[in-house]
This record gives C-alpha cells, structure tokens and sequence, in this order.
C-alpha cells in the first residue's frame, strides 16, 4: 500500500507515514495518561465529585460503569442521570441607594427570589416577595439581616442562594457604590500620659475645626473622646502612695481607659471635654493604648456607635504599645476576653486584671465590628505603626506633629483615602476559594483584583467574585456553610448561603430505592443508587462474596486482571477475593489505592515544587493524573491557564506589548532597542524611549542651548509640553515614568523625565546642568614651570646642605686628629743637632 502511495505523490507518503506514527505512538502511551477520571469512581459521592462526572442510578445497568462524562449520555436514559448543576438564587437583592437607574446583571436578577442554574438563563419570574425573602434572611441569622426600605444600600445583592459542586467555578456578580452623606462616627482616642500635655492643649482649641471639617464631608456626623494611660500596676506606672494620688505635678492619678465622651451629634461639647481631661504619668515607655482600643470597640452601646455608619477610630499617642504577655510583668496572667467591662462613670475595670490583647484579637475585633482605626503617631513612632497598620485590617498611619497642630488636616486626609477606596474580603474557610475580578471605574477587561482606588460619591464598581469549593470538608455538617462577603470598614455585605453538592439524594435513607440489608445486596449491604454498599464482611456487586474466602481458581484470577497479556492479579497492589480485587490499605489514610484492577491510585502523580500537582489548590491526583482545577493546566497543574496576572493594573496588552504571558508569568522579549523588564515588561532601562524626541525641546526650554536655542526657532517647534523644573529628578515608578539623560554642546550633563496622562505629555526637568568645571591652561604650564623650578631649586639646596654636612664632618675628624699627635708640629723630627752631651752617670758632680 505504502508503495501505491509514493507512486501517486511523494507528499501524500510522507503525510501517510507521519499519521501511523502519531497513531503508533498514541496507542504506546500508558493507560493512565488517557484514563477517563470518572470510571474508577465506585460510587455516587465520588462521582459528583469529579468534574464534568454523572452518574447512573438505573437498577439493571450491567457492566457499563456508573459513573461517566456527561457529554456520553447514551450511557444511561436521561430519568436515571444524576448530574447536579450549580443553582444561584438571589433572597435578598435591594437597589443601590442613590446609585441611578443602573443596568441589572441580566434577565431576572434583579428580580427578588430569582433564581439561576448553571447552562441556563436567569428565571424572569420572582418566586417570592421581597417579605418572604427578608424573613428567609432574618430566620437565618449569622449576619444579621435586612432593613428597611429606607435605609442605606452600598453593596448589592445582599442576601444569595447558591448550590456549588467541587471544582466547579461560579461567577457572582455584586455591585457597590458610596452613598451620598453616609453617617460617620469618630471616636478620637488620646494618650495622656504627661509627653501628651501640649497635644492635649492643641487638640482642645482644633476641636471645633475638626467638627466643622468633618460635617463639611457628611452631615450625619458624630464625634466622641476617650483617653488612655496604662495598667495601675508596677513596673508600668508607680505605686507608691503618694504617686498613685499624683505620679507628676499637676497630673491626675493613673488609669487604663475612660470612655469620656461618647459619640454624639454635640460635636462643640469635644472641646470642652478634652480641655477638661487632665494628663497622667507612668513610668515604662509603652503605653496601654491595645486595652483602650479594646474596650473602645467592644463596648459599642457605651461608646454608642451606630449599625449603619462608617466608623473611624483615630488613636493619638507619641509611644509604643504593650502586647498580649507584657501583663505577666505586673502578675496579670489572665488573657483579654475581648468583652466590653466599663463602669457607669466610663472606666475599664479589668485593667489590672486581664493582660493586654493581642494584635490578631484587636484585628478580629476591628473587622467584627467594620471599625477603620487611624494611628496618628509622631515621627519617632509612624514606622512601628505602620508596620502595625499592615497587621490590622483597613487601618492606616500617619505623622502627627508634636503638638498635634495637623490633627485636623490628617484626619482628613486619612478620611479621604479611606472613603475613596474599597476593597473586598470574606470570611470563606479552607474549603472554598474566592478571588475576585474587577475593572475598577477603567473599563475594558477584568483584571484580578479586589480593591478599586480613586471612587468618587455615586461611582458604581462591579466585582465578579469567582467562588470555588476545592474540597468535601469530612464533617457533613459542613456542608452547608454560611459566607460573607464585605467592603472593608463598611458594615454592609453580601451574604451567601452555601451548600456544597457533595453528595446524591438517592444516598440518603427514605429517598426511592434505598434499602437496609436489600436482597439486592444478598441482605449484607445496602442498596443505593442503583449499587450495593456491602458491609466490611463482604464484596462483590451484589455482595456476594465473604472476605474471608479467597479465591485462587483460574476463572477467578482472570476476574482480577485487566486483560489477558498479565499474569498479575490487581495490578500487584491488591488482592483477588471472590472474583473482586480488595486493594491494599497504605499506611498514610489519605493516599488510596483504587479501581476495579487497583490500577488507579492518588499519590504517583507528578509533581511540582515537592507538591502533588503543585498543592491543592491547583490540581488533586486521579488515577495516576492530575485533574487540574479551573485555571491550572499541564500535567503538574503548575501553569496558570488565565493571561490576567499579565495585564497592567491599568489596563492594556498583555506584558505591555513587549513580552509572552507563560503561565501567568510575563516572559519579556530582547529587541533591537533594549531589553524589557518588570512584572508586566513595562520598564525599558537601555530603551531611550522618546527621549531623543524631547531632548531638543528641553534643551532650549530650560538652557537655552541646543539645536534650538534660538529663541524663534524653539518657540515654533516645541508646542506640545512646557518643561517643569524640579532640584533634582526623581522617578516615580507608579505613574510610569521614564528617565532620559543626555550631553549637550559644553559637555553639561542634563537629566528630565516625562510620563504619558490622558494623551498629553508631562516632562519634568532637572533646573540646574551638572557642567564640568573650567579648566585654565596657562595657570596649569605657569604652575607646572613654577613646580619645577621650585623642585630643581629644592634638590640644589638639599645638595648644598648635604655637602656641607660633609665637609664639616671631615674637618672635625681631622682637627680631632691633629690634636691626638705626640710630636711637635714646630720642630723637623729628622734634624738632630751636631753635638753631642754625655753624662757621666758614676760623677756626683764632684
């Protein structure tokens, strides 16, 4: 036949040979890579389990396996399918308030009791009446429930239905807006230990200011005061009698916390009441500031904070913080309760008997209660705080001035990023995963993300919270979960009652066809779904077989092998009764061995990183091959399948134009002008960018040299920008701005940068060159010649001195010499006179 083809066309041959060799090598592969995950599934939970699985409840079903891929659905008459699909249904869904006539989120939603089913339109009639779903709300407690039809609504729906299988992701679609004059609530809380007096004092003469300021952003505005100092104990204040009565001149006796004005609308009273507070004194250099924000949320009828407001706590103090375990300093080994314990007259009672929270209990109770806390901290102190602020959820720091002169302008300030911000959280446990996706107020695509910046009164933002339940928590109890999904610091959410499909009705007693000790089941099991569930003593379809009968016949074996080219029973991993193969048990309870010939398995998968088809979260082990979960492919589940973590938060190309998205993963390209990098190939170091098209404007804008220094010339070519001169240019990576350097003519270096905003270019310019000084030459050959001479004229007189030195040496040597001689130097040593006297030694002279 090969021969045929040739001689018909060689192309054709070619095209014929490569077709038997994909066939060849697809028929080589193993089993597992081309296993349907639903046929080893041995009953109905494990099959609505697995994605895309159906399961067959038909009695005389045969050897046709049960469970199926839905997409085969000759398998199994439609009647006897149990295939689950997701079902959405909206309880309580109230209109935005002041949001406009918006556009719903399609056909019925809007609708209340509407309900929703996966691959199918949303119902256009409402099942209920808006009482109805608002008792349903009210009846199931948890989150409180629905108000009245005058209250505020900042985020819609409120209240969802939602049935979800495992591994199946569902889009929720919730829209929030800022209500035009939402209440506010500012609860200031101030440290009065003795560094505080001057704050103290400023504070009393700015409270009328900050009461103004604030009721020129809401109306519905309400301000309360509370102060702080420490435990009344050593080693944190002093305990000496007369200190506990006064511990500093003019100073009040030591206290933990008092509630000294609760929030109300008599905002002028604030003054007054700081004004009248008096300082305190202590002793360690932290201060007690956790057990007053404690108590100043937690005692929320004292402190008299309201249901349906923002509310801001702003907590001032120049010190640190004692922490949960700095109690045992002073005996106090009883752990915060996080309750309110506050006397008639607003003072915290257990100070000296429960220690200080701790960070995640003042952060439980700050998102228990939507609370925005504001540290207002001095300088010395802002980078502990923000640190802290990092730790607490929608808190913030800001640098208050030694005297708190700023107070007024920080809260503001503080007010304005907090009120122009959202972003979403929720309270889903390990079981169920949501991420969210919006386009802010930007438009064009969804990127994946949950907190939108620069919103404005009325700006409506839509989120698509993608909702998926990874896996069957083992307690059935927790199935049906209660989740809420909230806009941080706003006391409004969006409530979901789950309920998780991880099992059939046909699996629960008093459903049709389920039977106790069923003959079915030769009265040793329970028949359910169309099987039987033998109990431990025995096996089989229709357990038939004891577990302690063996058998080891030939028909037997052949039951337990897969085909006849293995002389194996079960795969080698289990063992053969009764025709059916028992697997074995590993040692670690999550890892199983499965399937009719124990042929499948959970734990031989590949992995990533040391982790089973990359973790949990990315895939789960079937028969031998990762399922991957929505968003994950490869055969480790180690590639992100979705390009939006390569979308520029603002939007655009995908890695900006400039590179691949691999995996989620933005794999930057080398061109001819640079090479790019960054998370989303938006940087371009070695690039020059338009550099080169704005260097001869810059130049004559802000030097008056270049190509275009002449004045006419300059003023008709460069009408697109005006530079703007700064000291010293310094690049601000969020805005996107590139920097250009360059020489001109004097060899002076100039550097500006510009960014892109709205099609308009803005270029910064650096107000002074960096030009190399002047260089004068004749003073250089003047001071060469000057230096040597100067040199010649230093080694002469070395010279001279040197020989000098010598000669001196060599004449005192010889001078020491002439006065060491033993002859006369006025007499000739040779001459001796003619004559000669001798004496006659024997002559006396007589």
């Amino acid at each position: 036949m090969l021969t045929s083809v040739t001689r018909l066309h060689p192309m054709l041959a070619l095209a014929f040979v490569v077709i038997c060799y994909i066939l060849s090598a697809e028929a080589q592969l193993p089993a597992k890579l081309i296993q349907n995950p639903c046929v080893n599934k041995g009953n109905c939970h494990e099959c609505i389990q697995t994605q895309s699985c159906a399961w067959c409840m038909r009695p005389d079903h045969g050897d046709k396996p049960r469970c199926f891929q839905h997409s085969y659905s000759n398998i199994c008459p439609e009647e006897y399918i149990w295939n689950p699909d997701t079902e959405q249904k909206f309880i309580i869904n109230r209109e935005l308030t002041r949001a406009g006539q918006m556009a719903g989120f399609g056909g019925g939603q809007m609708s209340y009791g509407g309900s929703y089913y996966a691959n199918s339109s949303y119902s256009s009639s409402a099942s209920g009446s808006y009482s109805g779903s608002y008792g349903a709300a009210s009846s199931a407690g948890a989150y409180g429930s629905a108000s009245s039809s005058g209250e505020i609504v900042q985020i819609s729906p409120q209240r969802v239905g939602l049935k979800l299988r495992i591994n199946q992701v569902h889009s929720l679609h919730m829209r929030y807006s800022q209500a035009e004059d939402y209440p506010v609530d500012l609860y200031y809380l101030m440290d009065l230990s003795k560094s505080m007096e001057d704050d103290k004092e400023k504070l009393s003469a700015l409270g009328n200011l900050l009461s103004e300021t604030m009721r020129n952003i809401t109306s519905n505005f309400r301000l309360g005061f509370g102060s702080f100092v420490d435990k009344v104990l050593m080693p944190y204040v002093s305990t000496i009698p007369k200190n506990m009565i006064e511990p500093c001149p003019g100073c009040a006796a030591p206290y933990g916390y008092r509630n000294a004005m609760p929030l109300s609308t008599d905002t002028y009273r604030f003054s007054s009441e700081v004004k009248k507070a008096a300082v305190s004194g202590n002793l360690d250099a932290p201060e007690g500031g956790f057990d007053a924000i404690m108590q100043a949320i937690a005692c929320r009828q004292q402190v008299g904070w309201r249901e349906k407001a923002r509310r801001l706590l702003v907590f001032s103090t120049d010190a640190g913080f004692h922490y949960a375990g700095d109690g045992k300093l002073g005996g106090v080994i009883a752990p915060n309760d996080g309750e309110c314990h506050l006397n008639s007259e607003g003072l915290y009672t257990h100070s000296v008997i429960q220690d200080y929270p701790s960070i995640s209990q003042i952060n439980h109770k700050v998102k228990q209660n939507s609370i925005n806390i504001i540290f207002a901290v001095t300088s010395s102190q802002h980078s502990v705080y923000e640190k802290l602020s990092q730790h607490i959820e929608g808190s913030s720091s800001a640098i208050l001035s030694n005297d708190s002169s700023n107070v007024v302008d920080l809260v503001r300030e503080e007010y304005g990023k907090i009120s122009s911000s959202i972003e979403m959280k929720d309270n889903a446990t390990s079981h169920v995963k949501i991420t969210y996706h919006s386009t802010c107020l930007n438009g064009g695509s969804e990127i994946s993300t949950s907190k939108c910046d620069g919103l404005k009164v009325g700006d409506v933002v839509n989120f698509t919270a993608q909702i998926l339940v990874t896996s069957c928590p083992a307690d059935p109890a927790e199935w049906n979960q209660i989740i809420q999904i909230y806009p941080v610091g706003i006391n409004e959410s969006l409530i979901i009652d789950l309920e998780m499909l991880c099992s059939c009705p046909c699996e629960q007693p008093g459903s049709i066809g389920y039977e106790v000790n069923s003959p079915h089941c030769n009265n040793f099991g329970t028949y359910m779904c169309g099987i039987c569930e033998c109990d431990e003593m025995h096996v089989g379809d229709n357990c038939e077989c004891s577990t302690t009968d063996v058998h080891s016949d030939k028909e037997g074996d052949l039951n337990c092998r897969a085909d006849n080219t293995t002389q194996i029973d079960c795969s080698g991993r289990g063992t053969c009764l009764c025709g059916v193969c028992d697997c074995e048990k590993r040692s670690n309870p999550e890892e199983i061995i499965s399937g009719r010939f124990c042929e499948c398995d959970n734990f031989s998968c590949e992995r990533h990183k040391q982790l089973l088809c990359s973790g949990p979260d990315h895939g789960v082990c079937e028969c031998g091959v990762c399922a991957c979960k929505p968003g994950w492919t490869r055969s480790a589940c180690d590639c992100q399948a979705s390009n939006d973590t390569c979308i520029p938060p603002n939007g655009g190309e995908i890695c900006s134009g400039h590179g691949d998205c691999e995996c989620g993963v933005c794999k930057c390209r080398s061109t001819e002008e640079g090479r790019y990098s960054g998370k989303y190939c938006e940087k371009c170091p070695t690039c020059s960018g338009r550099c080169h098209e704005l260097k001869d404007c810059v130049q004559c804008q802000m030097y008056k040299t270049g190509p275009l220094k002449d004045e006419n010339d300059c003023a008709s070519n460069c009408t697109s920008f005006t530079p703007i001169a700064v000291d010293k240019v310094v690049i601000n990576e969020t805005k996107d701005e590139l920097l250009c350097m360059f020489y001109d003519e004097d060899d002076c270096k100039f550097t500006f940068k510009y960014s892109e905003v709205d099609d308009k270019i803005e270029v910064h310019a650096q107000q002074e060159r960096e030009c190399p000084p002047k260089v004068f030459m004749l003073g250089i050959v003047l001071g060469v010649i000057a230096a040597i001479v100067l040199v010649g004229l230093a080694i002469l007189l070395l010279w001279k001195l040197l020989t000098t030195i010598h000669d001196r040496r060599e004449f005192a040597r010889f001078e020491k010499e002439r006065m060491n001689a033993k002859w006369d130097t006025g007499e000739n040593p040779i001459y001796k006179q003619a004559t000669s006297t001798f004496k006659n030694p024997m002559y006396a002279g007589k």
